[in-house]
């Protein structure tokens, strides 16, 4: 039976690297024989053009009939000045999220070899002659700031307000993601809070030791107030293995992280529920690059390319898929094939059509 995935390539640079990735899944499906049925869809500012609404019923419904959802990019300054529920993302990546419980977001960061001379950093911080960066963060993604209630602006009062909410069983669920994720690594998790002045922070770190002494004794853990948690990014990233981490933490140090490998664009993400169903986005958005390349083809692809591959591993159930794309990706990369944004002469189109040819 065919997976059904519903693509919603957004705006900005988000329709041509999601081709790029088009490619690159074609080829694999014809290299596994798997069965993919895709169901394009508007998202974001184009969505908003088209219909008036970044969200319409009828993109919903596609992916409420999909296996995964396929997220390219959304958002543009055209659309800063819509109604907050209007943007392009509080519009409509919020509103999936909540809709499908994607509870999960993984970030993996990964240095890769031949691209340590991209990477701010020096080359001792990077930990070369000591395996070198690679970690996951995992970020709690539909609770604390941007989903607690009471939320409002006065004004007239010059007041703001966001509440800060976690409870237990979304503390337990996102801290079970990561010890479990450690455990097929280097079973080592370090939790990210702010314990020593949020409230929230106190539940969070008595709630991941309390899980951890009860069913976890076999990973190391560590905490880390998020200050310091963002310094040692930056220190001595080698260190860590799994990250876990609240929503507005995880969203900042995942873009701190993200500056590691030398690109915003070689870093993929995933958002998951208990079932296993997900949305999958490159960790950028459309803001994240100038709008003026926007169809020049000259966009880095390979964060698509990747979430991709972690679609087909936690969505579609197709591992042995997911690891061609990731090596091709690194053959790729190895052999100098990308774009202009990290030294290469190759189009969005044409780093597509090179990990797909590297496919084996």
């Amino acid at each position: 039976m065919a997976k059904k995935i519903a693509v919603l390539p957004g705006d900005g640079i988000g329709p041509e690297i999601v081709a790029a990735a088009r490619v690159v899944l074609d080829r694999v499906a014809a290299l596994d024989s798997l069965e993919l049925e895709y169901r394009e869809a508007l998202v974001g500012g184009a969505a908003y053009e088209a219909s008036g609404s970044p969200l319409p019923e009828e993109t919903l419904r596609i992916c409420d009939d999909a296996d995964a959802i396929f997220f390219g990019a959304v958002g543009g300054p055209q659309w800063e000045g819509l109604p907050p529920e209007q943007q392009p993302e509080r519009g409509a990546l919020l509103p999936l999220r909540k809709r499908y419980n994607l509870y999960v977001n993984i970030r993996p960061v990964l240095v890769y070899p031949s691209l340590v001379d991209a990477s701010p950093l020096k080359k001792e911080r990077l930990n070369v002659d000591g395996g070198g960066v690679d970690f996951v963060i995992m970020r709690e993604l539909t609770g604390g700031l941007y989903f607690g209630q009471p939320k409002s602006i006065d004004r007239e009062a010059g007041e703001a307000l966001d509440t800060l909410r976690y409870n237990v069983t979304e503390i337990e669920r996102i801290a079970r993601t990561a010890f479990e994720t450690a455990r097929v690594r280097r079973k080592k998790v370090c939790s990210v809070d702010k314990a020593n002045v949020l409230s929230s922070g106190i539940l969070w770190r008595e709630t991941v030791n309390r899980l951890h002494s009860s069913e976890y004794k076999d990973i190391e853990l560590s905490h880390l107030y998020v200050d310091n948690a963002s310094m040692q990014l930056i220190l001595n990233p080698g260190q860590f293995d799994v990250i876990l981490t609240e929503n507005t933490f995880g969203d900042i140090l995942s873009d701190e992280a993200a500056t590691l490998p030398g690109s915003i664009g070689l870093l993929a993400s995933a958002s998951l529920n208990d079932t296993g169903f997900g949305l999958f986005e490159p960790c950028h958005g459309s803001g994240n690059y100038p709008p003026s390349i926007a169809g020049l083809n000259v966009a880095n692809p390979v964060a698509q390319i990747l979430s991709a591959a972690m679609m087909l591993r936690y969505a579609l159930g197709c591992e042995g898929s997911a690891r061609k794309i990731e090596a091709a990706v690194t053959k790729a990369i190895t052999a100098g094939k990308f774009t202009r944004e990290l030294g290469g002469s190759l189009s969005t189109a044409e780093v597509g059509q090179a990990v797909a040819d590297l496919l084996a």
